[in-house]
């Protein structure tokens, strides 16, 4: 856990507040909104560009409203009275640098809508020498939202179970688990631990700017996803290194776009080079729950 500003992290009461998830039709989105509406968390916005997707959330009480990260002035008019917002990060990812736009305009809307703090899901060790190319994204919008005078919570969000999953299972199919991430490692977190601990930042009184790496409770190298496929199957699954220039013509020899290839590419070359392996307690010291272990959540898959 690394802090930028603020004290001792201490469970915090909740007060009537009004909260605002943006993205919330999507897999995200939609868990926080409904642990919100579990826990009674006060006034719930669910922002999104397809309002119709949201009826069942309106029919609950939840207050719908358009937003669209590409239109400023619906930025304007979803976050008037809104006291914490999530930002999701936008999954536009096929054309460099437009995520840093819709952000940075989402970032300034909320200033300029006087939301007092933003949550902010983001990526581990986004830094300049990070590559993954999804990194300067994140880098961007965290310079952002440190430009501003409110407060905010960054929430550097490791690799998902979900993914750590898939890769278990292609394993299983292909016979050895094929892998451009050298000898590194990855502490993955589930999807589900990431909206428990998003939930928790949003819905807290801290007022302060924060910075907090959501990961799992232990770092697995390839090596280790490999043993956990073999215990699985009963087969003995074996780990097959790859340079990332041949992982990236595999995956455009599959079918995948130029700009997905290199994505998912360069998410091993960060595991290689380190950029996935710090474990960190946040999750549990934000939500009391110690988030899922890749065997449990496997297991609990199967």
């Amino acid at each position: 856990m690394r802090w930028i500003q603020g004290g001792i992290l201490q469970k915090e009461n909740k007060m009537a507040q009004t909260l605002l998830i943006t993205g919330a039709s999507g897999q995200l989105g939609r868990r926080v909104v409904e642990i919100l509406l579990e826990k009674n968390a006060g006034t719930i916005i669910a922002a999104t560009r397809t309002p119709e997707k949201l009826a069942d959330f309106a029919a609950r009480g939840v207050i719908v409203r358009k937003a669209d990260f590409d239109d400023p002035a619906s930025l304007a008019t979803a976050f008037a009275g809104v006291d914490r917002l999530l930002l999701i990060s936008t999954d536009m990812v096929m054309v460099p640098g437009a995520r840093i736009k819709q952000h940075l305009n989402a970032v300034t809307a909320a200033e300029d809508a006087g939301v007092k703090h933003i949550v902010y899901t983001s990526l581990v060790n986004p830094g300049p020498d990070s590559p993954v190319t999804l990194a300067p994204d994140h880098h961007a919008t965290e310079a952002a939202l440190d430009a501003t005078k409110i407060g905010w919570t960054v929430l550097r969000e490791n690799i998902y179970a979900e993914n750590a999953l898939g890769t278990i299972q292609q394993a299983i199919q292909l016979g050895s688990l094929y892998s451009a991430a050298g000898d590194g490692k990855t502490a993955y977190i589930s999807r589900e631990d990431c909206a428990q601990a998003a939930v928790a930042a949003l819905a807290s009184t801290f007022e302060g700017r924060r910075t907090l790496d959501i990961t799992g409770p232990e770092a697995l190298s390839r090596d280790d996803l490999a043993k956990i496929a073999s215990q699985i199957s009963g087969k003995t699954i074996t780990y097959v290194p790859l340079t990332v220039e041949v992982l990236t013509q595999n995956l455009l020899g599959a079918g995948l776009p130029q700009v997905i290839a290199d994505l998912v590419a360069s998410f091993d070359a960060g595991v290689a080079k380190g950029k996935f392996d710090e474990v960190s307690n946040s999750v549990e010291e934000l939500t009391g729950r110690k988030p899922v272990s890749v065997a449990d959540f496997v297991a609990a898959q199967a």
